[in-house]
């Protein structure tokens, strides 16, 4: 939603509610405004509102994009909205978690900067004691490298030490506490060595050692996050109050936390249904995506049930709360997506689940060479040195970085293919599917409705119920409209009636156009969904109206068929829409009607069985299900939380997306493997080599970034191909 529509939609109660008391009598309202740029665009805002009756202030933060405004609460609040639209400005109500950073990732980014930087500095130091500096000059440039290392290791190495030493108190290990032991060791004895004047010092080797660590940690942390905020973006859905009858017929304006069943309360067109209730007058069209995942408008009339969350469309509406916020229907479909996220913590990285045999190994490797050198030679300087070696050429730089770049050039591959990566282990679980289950609305179809032109019929009725059509933003008003060219009549009136229809007059003459029973003033069937046509009461031109598929769509379930995967769906819609597609596409394993817990449930009856699905949806309705499935993809055009609930985004129309997607993930899967292969034989060869006292620290740190090198390169063979998916499943 655009700024100044989202600001324009809401009302002045809601306007009050989001405010704060800033002193007696005194209110402030924050605003974002994206548009600002410039100093010039300060100065016309803050004049503009200021002018604005009830206001005191208004203050533009030009960093922030944020605009504060201070009005009087006796004279209510200010037309803000049309004032910011008047000077070409969009605006919406400032949250404050809209601006909210993640502090690790900022943490780790700034670690990286500090260790990439300190790293660069002391090679080129280094370069100076190999090309053979000497005496005074080498013990300078091993000082200055010092206290470059020391102040690095203490920044940056935080990230590691923290978790090594919370590890240790609790008695276990993990892949942190070789990398903080290599590290620290190394710098002591590097100190040690410059202090007493030895020619070698290894300070390179453990910054070096952290910021190929510290790439690792941020690409990993930063994929895990991005997926982070679908509950959010659900909550944003849910109306900030409501307009409450009291049984003395006064009208008041209560927080949606503080609606009970029971409460009569007034429903304006364009508001969202607060709390799960029942109608008690009126007619309306009610958008109810959310629950269904159908994008057409859903009639409501008296004794009709509301969703919360759901939105009130054409009509206004007198409803009764039949339960409380925090059980309606929106709070349920948001515990069901926090408990599907946090049922999704039992999938590792590949590198974790590896380093918990990888670390005892390398320590006993560490402490075993110590021990065998001072027994063999009695120098507990060359023990020391050797373990050292030890620990920094088995360190598991390799090991971190053979995930997360893999998925970052698989993240690539998929970007240029318009497949946006939500969660890198979403990869991992990509490969492991058996089942794909898509809904209908929206995916397998584009949700948008076209007139059938197989149902015979006169063209001229088309053009005249293209001409009424275009007075109404209905989806159904809509595709008539964009059927035909509209008939050249000039109508003397033409109204909408909420739920119902358009009627319009000319002469004599009455024109309907609408659901069948109303257009002819017969009995209305409230589960109608045909449009017709009538003049005076007699029904002339019924219409048929479909979904068109998405392009693509027949291809991709071939294709996925003939892979061996098991096709379903899964959606909201009524069995009359439903089966008609699938049978279209060929696909017999169909569930129609479904809510959001069902959708859910089913999944869940799914991984009981053994079976791991890829949810296909796009719906408000299909978050929860998007969330708990093993993986998920959702088109571009899917709802926000959709798009936040999915693992996988894909922008172009075509649902070819999903396969390919399908093919990069397999590919991504075998290059995992291989780095992980590259790194164990490095350490078969690297291991024995520094046991037998063959490798200084120095040359340890160098053939540690060799491995690292050749895993990167590794994935770098992971290039994006073509559309076709089989090309990327071709052989690594």
């Amino acid at each position: 939603m655009t700024g100044a529509s989202a600001l324009a939609r809401l009302s002045a109660d809601e306007l009050l509610l989001a405010s704060r008391e800033v002193d007696t009598g005194l209110r402030q309202t924050d605003l974002s405004v994206p548009g600002i740029s410039c100093g010039g665009c300060i100065r016309k805002i803050e004049e503009a509102l200021g002018r604005l009756p009830g206001v005191t202030r208004a203050r533009v933060n030009l960093s922030t994009k944020r605009v504060a405004v201070d009005w009087r609460e006796n004279e209510g609040p200010p037309p803000l909205a049309d004032a910011l639209a008047g000077l070409g400005y969009d605006g919406y109500l400032y949250e404050a978690h809209e601006d909210a950073k993640d502090p690790q990732l900022g943490a780790l980014i700034r670690a990286l900067a500090v260790a990439g930087f300190a790293s660069m500095n002391i090679m080129g130091l280094s370069i100076s004691v190999w090309s053979g500096a000497a005496g005074e000059t080498r013990d300078l440039f091993h000082w200055l490298s010092a206290a470059i290392a020391l102040p690095t290791l203490a920044y940056s190495g935080k990230v590691f030490f923290q978790s090594a030493w919370q590890a240790l108190r609790h008695g276990r290990t993990n892949m942190d506490v070789p990398i903080s032991i290599g590290v620290l060791l190394a710098f002591a004895m590097s100190l040690y060595d410059t202090i007493v004047h030895q020619p070698h010092a290894y300070f390179d080797a453990s910054v070096s050692l952290l910021f190929f660590l510290l790439i690792g940690r941020t690409l990993d942390h930063a994929m895990r996050e991005k997926a982070r905020t679908a509950v959010k973006g659900l909550g944003r859905l849910a109306a900030y109050g409501a307009t409450v009858i009291t049984p003395d017929g006064q009208r008041t304006y209560v927080p949606t936390a503080e609606l009970e069943p029971g409460m009569t309360i007034l429903l304006r067109a364009g508001d969202r249904i607060p709390v799960d209730a029942v109608v008690l007058e009126g007619q309306s069209d009610i958008d109810a995506a959310l629950a269904t995942g159908e994008s057409m408008p859903e009639p409501v009339a008296p004794g009709s049930s509301l969703r919360a969350g759901t939105l009130n469309l054409t009509g206004s509406l007198t409803i009764r709360a039949t339960a409380a916020s925090r059980n309606s229907f929106l709070a349920e479909m948001m515990r069901l997506m926090e408990a599907a996220e946090g049922g999704r913590s039992h999938f590792r990285r590949v590198a974790d689940r590896a380093a918990r045999l990888y670390a005892p190994v390398v320590h006993s490797a560490a402490l075993l060479s110590f021990l065998g050198w001072m027994i063999a030679a009695g120098d507990w300087h060359h023990a020391v040195t050797i373990a050292v070696a030890v620990l920094i050429i088995t360190c598991p730089c390799a090991l971190g970085l053979a995930v997360p770049m893999v998925q970052v050039m698989a993240a690539r591959a998929l970007f240029e293919h318009g497949v946006m990566v939500k969660d890198g282990s979403a990869m991992e679980r990509l490969v492991e599917i058996d089942t794909v289950i898509f809904d209908k609305t929206g995916t397998l179809t584009l949700g948008r409705p076209r007139l059938r032109r197989d149902v015979a019929g006169d063209d001229a009725y088309l053009a005249i119920a293209a001409r009424i059509g275009s007075h109404s933003h209905h989806p159904y008003a809509q595709a008539l409209a964009d059927a035909a060219p509209p008939a050249d009549i000039a109508f003397d009136t033409i109204a909408e009636h909420a739920g119902l229809g358009l009627e319009a007059r000319i002469g004599e003459d009455v024109w309907r156009l609408g659901r069948g029973g109303w257009v002819t003033g017969g009995a209305i069937d409230k589960d109608s969904t045909g449009t017709a046509l009538a003049c005076n009461g007699q029904l002339v031109r019924s219409f048929a109206l479909e979904d068109a598929l998405r392009p693509g769509a027949a291809p991709t379930i071939g294709a996925l068929r003939d892979e061996g995967y098991a096709i379903e769906i899964m959606s909201g819609d009524t069995a009359a829409a439903v089966l008609p597609v699938a049978a279209e596409l060929g696909i017999e394993q169909v569930q129609a009607g479904l809510l959001p817990p069902e959708k859910t449930a089913h999944l869940q009856t799914l991984a009981r069985a053994g079976h791991k699905a890829l949810m296909v949806g796009d719906g408000l309705n299909d978050a929860p299900a998007l969330v708990a499935a093993h993986v998920s993809i959702a088109p571009g055009s899917a709802a926000d939380v959709g798009r936040q609930a999915a693992d996988f985004v894909f922008l172009r129309s075509d649902l070819g997306s999903v396969p390919f997607a399908i093919g990069i993930a397999r590919k991504a899967d075998r290059l995992i493997r291989q780095n992980f292969v590259l790194a164990v034989l490095y350490n078969v060869v690297a291991l024995p080599a520094a046991i037998a006292g063959y490798v200084t620290p120095l040359i340890a740190a160098l053939a540690m970034s060799g491995s690292s090198i050749l895993v990167v390169a590794n994935a770098l063979r992971l290039t994006p191909h073509p559309a076709r998916w089989k090309q990327a499943d071709d052989s690594a």
